[in-house]
C-alpha cells in the first residue's frame, strides 16, 4: 500500500526560493501538485535563478509558477507581494518561511547594522510574512518556518543568526495557538548542517569538527528538509502543529 502526497489545486508561497533549501522545498511541492510561488530578494542573482527554477517547472505544468521579488525585511515589499500572489492565484494554502542571511562575528565585535540585518532578514522577515501571508491564506492551510541547530547549540560567531532561529521557533508555537481557530497550522524545522551554499563558507575543519558531532556522518541535503516541510503541509501532519521538527543526522552536541 502506498501513501501519495497530493496538493493539486493548492497554492504554497516559498521566500528565498532561488536556491539551497528554499529551491528543493519549490521541487517538492511542485512534484506533489500544487502551484508554487517563488519569491526572492531582487538581487540580479537571485533574480534569474528563481525565474530559472519556475521556467524549469512551467515547461512540466504551464501556469504552476511564478516568481515575485521582495525584501522579507521591509514592510511595504511584504504587503505589495501578498496583494500580487493573491491577485495572481487568489490567494495561498501554504507559507514556508526560508529566506535567511548570515553575518557571524563574535559578540565583541559585532555591529549593530551586522545585527539588524540578520534580525530584519530572519526574524522579523517571518514576522512580516506570517501577518500579511494570514491576510490572503485560506482556512485549513499550514506554515512552516524555518529555524536552526544554532537555536540550541549557540554556535561561535551567530549571536545574531542563533537569536533569529529561537524566536522563529518560539514565534510558531505561539502561530499556532493564535491561527488554530481557522485550522492553520504552524511548525518550524530546525536544520542541522546542510550541503548548501550557506554551509560551505564554514572553514572546513569546522566542518570536520561538526562531522564529529553528527552519528549519521555525513551533512544533510536540502532534499531532506524539502521532504519534511512537504509532510507538515500535508493531510498526514494533520494534527501536528505548534513543533519544532529537527532534521539533524541525530546531532546532540
Amino acid at each position: 500500500m502506498s501513501i501519495a502526497i497530493d496538493l493539486n489545486g493548492r497554492v504554497a508561497l516559498v521566500t528565498g526560493a532561488s536556491r539551497g533549501i528554499g529551491a528543493e522545498i519549490v521541487r517538492a511541492f511542485h512534484r506533489a501538485g500544487a502551484t508554487v510561488a517563488l519569491n526572492h530578494p531582487g538581487a540580479a542573482d537571485t533574480a534569474r535563478d528563481a525565474g530559472a527554477l519556475a521556467a524549469e517547472l512551467e515547461q512540466s505544468r504551464p501556469g504552476s509558477a511564478s516568481v515575485f521579488a521582495a525584501d522579507v525585511a521591509d514592510p511595504a515589499a511584504v504587503r505589495a507581494m501578498m496583494t500580487a500572489v493573491r491577485e495572481r492565484h487568489g490567494g495561498i494554502d501554504f507559507l514556508i518561511n526560508n529566506a535567511a542571511i548570515i553575518r557571524d562575528r563574535t559578540i565583541a565585535k559585532m555591529s549593530a547594522a551586522e545585527w539588524d540585518a540578520v534580525i530584519g532578514v530572519n526574524l522579523t522577515g517571518v514576522f512580516l510574512c506570517c501577518q500579511e501571508g494570514l491576510a490572503i491564506m485560506r482556512d485549513g492551510g499550514a506554515i512552516v518556518s524555518l529555524g536552526s541547530i544554532a537555536a540550541l547549540q549557540g554556535f561561535y560567531g551567530q549571536a545574531n543568526y542563533a537569536a533569529a532561529k529561537a524566536g522563529v521557533q518560539a514565534m510558531m508555537r505561539v502561530l499556532a495557538r493564535e491561527a488554530a481557530r481557522r485550522g492553520i497550522r504552524a511548525n518550524a524545522i530546525a536544520p542541522g548542517v546542510i550541503d548548501t551554499a550557506m554551509a560551505a563558507t564554514i572553514p572546513e575543519q569546522v566542518r570536520a569538527e561538526m562531522l564529529k558531532q553528527i552519528p549519521l556522518a555525513r551533512l544533510g541535503t536540502p532534499e531532506e528538509v524539502a521532504h519534511v516541510a512537504l509532510f507538515l503541509c500535508s493531510p498526514l501532519a494533520s494534527y501536528v502543529s505548534g513543533q519544532t521538527i529537527e532534521v539533524n543526522g541525530a546531532w546532540r552536541g
